[in-house]
């Protein structure tokens, strides 16, 4: 792991591109204009709930909706992540990988739901791995409208995004895109999320999006989050696959950091990194 670090510092010194030194472009929250405006309580109280039992999650590796020693390691992840956006004013993170496989949506919904134990705050989780969805079957739940619906104005964001717990909207998809690029790079797209920020003051959104390095949908989202964190797997992501993936988030966002999955030290029986 030293030996990954210092290679990836010689890189990043070499090319001369600091990792999250870049500010994504403030954006001017989109106030609602039609229709009666709600107290914020009420309209996370009016998503519709789900729930899903502790055995599936536990098949998911999903594990942080109760703290313990298995959620430690994402409840640190989730407060290093929570100060630094803070830090800087960021409400907006993306999660991704160089490639499939890496434990990204593992990551987006395990830190999803350690957030949802901080009761002072509300997140919001969206599954924009279009081509390949996948956060339904974490949570083992399908919503009325895909996000694709919602993404495509075809259907509100108080009718398609389900409730975990009091304070934890998530907006899944019910299968796959056929043109998953053109509604990532769609201005529509941009306005939509403006419109649920304001509207529903999340503390953070989280994003779920492709791996880097199999095509351009990250790149064509990057644009509208104010910064990403990468998840490699331990013994499967090449440096070069790395290297490539941090240097093309950085040219377009601030990276946040680097989570290492399944990492197997000598002191730790564990796989979770």
């Amino acid at each position: 792991m030293e030996k990954l670090q210092a290679a990836l510092e010689k890189a990043r010194k070499a090319r001369g591109t600091p990792t999250g030194t870049l500010r994504a472009k403030p954006r001017s929250p989109i106030g609602q204009t039609t229709g009666k405006i709600l107290p914020q309580d009420a309209l996370w109280e009016a998503l519709t709930p789900f729930d899903v039992s502790d055995r599936h999650l536990s098949e998911q590796r999903i594990v942080t909706r109760q703290a313990g020693p298995s959620a430690a390691p994402f409840d640190i992840l989730r407060t290093k992540v929570l100060l630094q956006m803070r830090q800087n004013g960021w409400k907006r993170l993306a999660i991704t990988s160089p490639m499939p496989n890496s434990g990204k949506t593992t990551t987006a919904c395990n830190l999803a739901l350690g957030l949802g134990r901080q009761k002072d705050l509300r997140a919001i989780l969206m599954d924009l791995d279009l081509r390949d969805p996948s956060v339904h079957s974490f949570f083992e739940a399908k919503p009325t409208h895909g996000i694709g619906d919602l993404l495509a104005g075809r259907a509100a964001f108080s009718e398609q995004a389900l409730r975990i717990g009091d304070n934890v909207a998530v907006s899944m998809a019910r299968d796959a895109e056929t043109d998953p690029t053109r509604l990532l790079l769609a201005e529509e797209t941009a306005d939509i999320i403006d419109q649920i920020e304001a509207t529903y003051a999340p503390d953070i959104m989280i994003f779920d999006l492709p791996s880097v390095l199999v095509n351009d949908d990250t790149r064509a989202f990057l644009k509208n989050v104010d910064c990403a964190l990468i998840v490699a797997r331990a013994n499967a992501t090449r440096y070069g696959q790395f290297d490539i993936c941090e240097r093309e988030i950085s040219e377009q966002t601030n990276v946040i950091g680097t989570v290492l999955n399944a990492y197997t030290n000598a002191n730790s029986t564990s796989d979770e990194g």
